[in-house]
């Protein structure tokens, strides 16, 4: 954040405790495949984590750089719902009854009901669902300003978090086709997005992860991390069975 001027906290969660909860997913995923599953296990725990983290902290507006389209708009239009934060327990139901868990790892879902009566949390945002967006521009204006290094790392090609590269094997494997398909999809459709990019580097990114090659070594490395082979990928629970009550 030196670049930015501005005060800058760094989270870090237990490392051990994501790997055990995304080795348990991936060997259980729902219907709907492991960018699914993972996402929407996952997201709630991280947004989770901003939440209470702004709280302790004071502060009361949370910005999210999701694009549009992420998350699902029942979740999200471009701000959290005050009842979604200040009367939801987010942790996903398919969790909680799989004892897989400790009650001790239960609570690190963000549950408001834990806190006193009448606590103000803060909003959480979307900027980017309401604000104009043009996936080109934000990556040439970012690698402008010095914010990246090449245009390169500022795509979400290479910026992905490198699990993700896991879940895409696991749902071409299962599904025969991208799981962000339907997302860039709809960004090009509305004009947010170059057709012509998505169209030479969807066969580009799909080639490295089924060949498990340049960015695609992640796929084995994630496996090597989780203790998990090809074989343990499994769609085993019905579609919503981690869904959080939203």
């Amino acid at each position: 954040m030196k670049k930015l001027d501005i005060d800058h906290i760094s989270y870090t969660p237990s490392n051990s405790f994501y790997a055990k909860i995304f080795k348990y997913l991936l060997q259980n995923q729902e219907e709907r495949g492991a960018v699914y599953t993972i996402s929407y296990v996952y997201a709630p725990l991280f947004e989770g984590d901003a939440i209470k983290l702004a709280f302790q902290k004071g502060i009361p507006l949370v910005l999210a750089g999701y694009s549009p389209g992420q998350p699902e708009p029942e979740r999200m239009l471009y701000e959290f719902s005050r009842k979604l934060i200040c009367q939801t327990d987010w942790t996903p139901p398919g969790l909680r009854q799989s004892g897989f868990l400790s009650e001790e790892e239960i609570s690190l879902f963000f549950n408001p009901v834990q806190y006193p009566a009448g606590t103000e949390f803060p909003r959480y945002l979307a900027p980017f669902h309401a604000w104009k967006y043009n996936q080109d521009e934000i990556m040439k204006s970012v690698v402008k300003n010095g914010l990246v290094k090449t245009g390169k790392h500022a795509s979400p090609i290479h910026s992905n978090y490198p699990i993700n590269w896991l879940l895409m094997y696991s749902d071409l494997k299962h599904f025969g086709y991208n799981p962000y398909h339907p997302e860039f999809s709809t960004l090009i459709r509305e004009g947010k997005a170059g057709r012509t990019y998505w169209k030479i580097m969807t066969p580009v990114v799909n080639f490295m992860i089924k060949n498990k090659v340049l960015l695609g070594k992640d796929v084995t490395n994630s496996l090597n991390w989780l203790g998990l082979e090809e074989k343990d990928l499994k769609i085993t629970k019905p579609r919503g069975y981690y869904d959080p009550v939203f």
